[in-house]
């Protein structure tokens, strides 16, 4: 099998226009949560908003797109690059926008009043994508929850372990801002009053983030022959789903820790071999408690732990793939990110409190999603 390496990374968030700022905001502890009131309907919420204004998510891929391809030093146009662009979302904003223009105006409205509306079908992104950078080879569009974005790299990395291609775009993009989305979690009551929390005593649910990080995959192989700066290198990921209920992670844990042990064997590593683990942490009482639990079972010694969830915002989708960016960046700088609002702790974890150099070699990165969609990935120097 093919060895998978990382060559580019792209990557916007309310804590940075680009990789770079969004990793030395996030190391010197700040976050780019503020309260905004994007709707008139609702009253101020604490947002993680890339500018004032939400987001919109064509633009937001053609971006990051174009600044993970810059990074890896490829030109913009990759006929043989297979694409791999997940989003949980996707094109919903869109979809609301027309939704109220019906409903006002039921009667009166020509369906052309509703431009192209296939370009907003949940697998457009994708394919936008690969006219953007003319890939005519697989295109895929993951929908996994908040498992999209590992879910989308994990896929990537087998096109290229199995030589069906040399060389992938992969990552999610979320513009999860709209009321109906905010509507949606507010009446779960997951949704935070002040700010996110992560493994916080006193954490109160969720902050609704915007981002995108896309990479650019390629086989070890291809990355020496042109000589590319590569970040880390893909060791193995474990997918699971624990079938459980809608929107609340499986009490034991058991299909976490599945996921966790499937990625470890296939990496072939112990847990012991984990010198950090980007958590998924979204600071709601259920996924820190479930996640804790499942830490402290499959990793005794004790490991640094953090997540990035109070810097961002909870980022749906590409949440994974952001962690991934973050893991990778700490690899390459061995540098631990810190958790970002986390005050009194709650769980018994070595939980990175502030940015410390260390030793890493192997990371472990994971996310939980609804519906009980499990992602792990472990990255390697």
């Amino acid at each position: 099998m093919a060895k998978v390496v990382v060559t580019g990374i792209g990557l916007i968030s309310a804590l940075g226009g680009n990789l770079e700022d969004s990793w030395q905001n996030l190391l010197a502890g700040k976050s780019g949560i503020r309260l905004h009131q994007p709707f008139p309907e609702f009253t101020p919420l604490p947002l993680g908003l890339i500018g004032q204004q939400p987001s919109e998510l064509t633009m937001l891929t053609q971006m990051v797109v174009a600044s993970a391809l810059q990074d890896s030093g490829l030109v913009s146009h990759v006929p043989d690059c297979a694409v791999v662009i997940g989003s949980s979302r996707s094109y919903q904003a869109s979809w609301e926008i027309m939704a109220r223009q019906m409903y006002k105006d039921a009667a009166n409205l020509p369906m052309s009043s509703f431009g192209n509306w296939l370009h907003t079908l949940p697998h457009m992104n994708a394919i936008a994508t690969a006219r953007q950078i003319g890939a005519s080879g697989i295109v895929l569009a993951p929908m996994a929850a908040c498992a999209t974005g590992i879910w989308a790299i994990a896929q990537a990395a087998l096109l290229i372990q199995t030589g069906q291609c040399q060389q992938a775009i992969a990552g999610a993009v979320e513009a999860p801002i709209t009321p109906l989305t905010l509507a949606g979690f507010q009446q779960m009551g997951a949704l935070a009053k002040t700010g996110a929390y992560p493994f916080d005593l006193h954490r109160e649910g969720l902050v609704l983030g915007e981002g995108a990080a896309v990479f650019v995959l390629e086989s070890a192989e291809l990355a020496k022959q042109r000589q590319a700066k590569v970040y880390g290198e893909i060791l193995g990921f474990g997918l699971t789903n624990d079938a459980y209920h809608a929107n609340s992670p499986e009490p034991e844990g058991e299909s976490a820790i599945a996921a966790i042990k499937q990625c470890l064997e296939r990496s072939c590593l112990s847990p012991t071999d984990i010198d950090y683990i980007h958590a998924h942490g979204t600071a709601t009482q259920l996924n820190d408690q479930m996640e804790s639990m499942v830490i402290q079972r499959l990793f005794p010694q004790g490991v640094a732990v953090s997540s990035t969830k109070g810097s961002s915002g909870h980022t749906l989708g590409a949440s994974g793939a952001l962690g991934v960016a973050f893991s990778l960046m700490a690899l390459k700088h061995q540098i631990l990110p810190p958790c970002v609002g986390l005050q009194q702790p709650e769980f018994d974890l070595d939980i990175v409190t502030s940015a410390r150099l260390s030793k890493i070699r192997q990371v472990l990165c994971c996310s939980f999603g609804f519906g009980g969609q499990n992602a792990a990935i472990v990255l390697a120097r």
